[in-house]
């Protein structure tokens, strides 16, 4: 049996004291995993964002993609059970390490122009991903108290966010002067890579969820071990979950879009130094979209419900209105009639519709998924649950972004992705409404309080490997009669 590392004495109450600022706060632990994402998927991010991974030709990011996603797709929903069994500073190092090698993938690629190198990175970085977008999916959704979720959302996402912001400077500054070039330099890939460093020593700092004490005194989990069989038995269940395959919709046309917007919007309409500048705002829309909806979610009435339910409707109204200033513009160019790549500085008038339009799909795009995280976090308050749910989350994300490469790879119509892509979204809308409607409560208890993941009984502490911190059961004390000096 394996758990969370830590100090044995997490199993003892903790004082709460006041301060926003004390290090096993949800505060400070959600600002830690926002800044382990503002140095790895940030920059990442601020990569792919450039169109085919800073290259003039996309086919190498493309297949590179095809194979992150792909294996995306398995870890994110084993990630949750992983995240589990080793906790986080174990989980996340190796998943910050991948994002390392990817980077440093495409700086090979620069050289020498051989796929093979960024094709098995993407496929060790979907790995890696996996991991980590499970674990900062349940410390950004378990850590705060419920009445807290959005806030605590667009906390992470802003920190988070501000990676994309600084990834997007990063190919704007050491490419400003390469006004004709079409692909990054090797500066801009080391610099990733040393951010993306910088975020697997972060990591370390991350505390188990059985250490974390929320503000109103309770903890993010009372369990402090689990094991294989246990976890591999719940992810099963996952797909039993009639809730999560409500969500599936939603999660499949999330990063679905990134493919149109990065390589067939960004890529093909702007030259390379203004694709940086284009990331800046896009990124930095992301920020305004996700406090603009943590606000709503949070503050905007008193009923959890209709908050949920009234995020939605803002979020659909929005994302109506960009998809269809998206189509205005699609019908403009096609891969058979490319458009005249525009430059911030000598462009003129011509540039300011279609960077609107970008940071526009940036804000929708933070509104979208914090909308699915807090109706994630909603129907469960415990971090081994919400791990779950998260990776469940990415892993049917993931699967759709796999799909998504190839169908860029295979040049289907432009317009035809665009309206792919509008009705994806579309769909999800009435699914999360009914989602929110039927599981969403009213009152501080969420959904998946008395039951586990499938809606069964939740499990004895120690029958199905767990053990909850605080809490003997005869074993414990019969163990503990034995040891000289101690009384049970």
């Amino acid at each position: 049996m394996m758990g969370f590392p830590g100090d044995e004495e997490a199993a003892a109450e903790v004082p709460v004291r006041s301060s926003l600022f004390r290090y096993n706060s949800p505060f400070v632990q959600v600002s830690l995993i926002g800044l382990v994402c503002f140095c790895c998927p940030g920059m990442f991010n601020a990569l792919s964002g450039m169109g085919g991974g800073g290259q003039v030709d996309p086919t190498a990011a493309n297949n590179a993609n095809t194979a992150l996603y792909t294996t995306f797709s398995v870890f994110g929903i084993l990630g949750g059970g992983i995240y589990n069994i080793f906790g986080p500073r174990i989980t996340l190092a190796v998943g910050c390490s991948t994002y390392v090698l990817y980077a440093g993938s495409f700086l090979y690629y620069n050289h020498h122009h051989d796929q093979t190198f960024p094709i098995i990175a993407g496929g060790l970085l979907g790995v890696g991903a996996g991991l980590l977008w499970a674990g900062q999916g349940a410390i950004m959704t378990s850590y705060p108290t419920p009445d807290r979720k959005g806030t605590y959302i667009s906390l992470f996402w802003t920190i988070f966010n501000l990676g994309g912001v600084m990834g997007g400077l990063i190919p704007f500054i050491l490419n400003y002067h390469r006004e004709n070039s079409e692909s990054v330099n090797d500066k801009t890939y080391i610099t990733f890579m040393c951010f993306m460093s910088a975020g697997a020593l972060i990591s370390s700092a991350i505390l188990s969820p059985d250490r974390v004490v929320r503000d109103d005194g309770t903890r993010c989990t009372n369990i402090k071990y689990s094991n294989v069989y246990i976890e591999a038995f719940e992810i099963v269940k996952l797909f039993r979950n009639w809730k999560l395959r409500l969500i599936i919709p939603a999660a499949w046309a999330s990063n679905f879009f990134y493919t149109y917007q990065f390589n067939n919007f960004n890529g093909l309409k702007f030259n390379l130094r203004t694709r940086g500048l284009n990331n800046v705002f896009y990124w930095g829309a992301q920020m305004i979209g996700s406090v603009g909806i943590g606000y709503v979610l949070d503050f905007s009435f008193k009923s959890r419900r209709t908050r949920g339910l009234v995020g939605i409707g803002v979020v659909a109204v929005l994302g109506t209105a960009i998809w269809g200033g998206g189509l205005a513009s699609q019908l403009n160019y096609s891969f058979h009639k490319l458009p005249k790549r525009l430059d911030f500085k000598n462009s003129g008038n011509d540039f300011a519709g279609p960077f609107v339009l970008y940071f526009c799909y940036g804000l929708l795009d933070a509104m979208f998924q914090s909308l699915v995280y807090w109706v994630i976090g909603a129907l469960a308050d415990n971090s081994e649950t919400l791990s779950r749910y998260a990776g469940f989350y990415k892993g049917a994300q993931s699967a759709g972004a796999a799909v998504a490469w190839q169908v860029d790879k295979h040049k289907v119509p432009l317009l035809n992705q665009l309206i792919i892509n509008w009705a994806l979204t579309t769909l999800s809308y009435p699914l999360l409404g009914l989602l929110v409607y039927l599981a969403v409560k009213d009152d501080s208890k969420s959904a998946e309080d008395a039951e586990t993941a499938s809606g069964f009984p939740p499990p004895a502490s120690i029958k199905d490997g767990y053990e909850e911190v605080g809490k003997s059961t005869p074993a414990a004390e019969r163990d503990a009669s034995q040891v000289p000096g101690k009384s049970t």
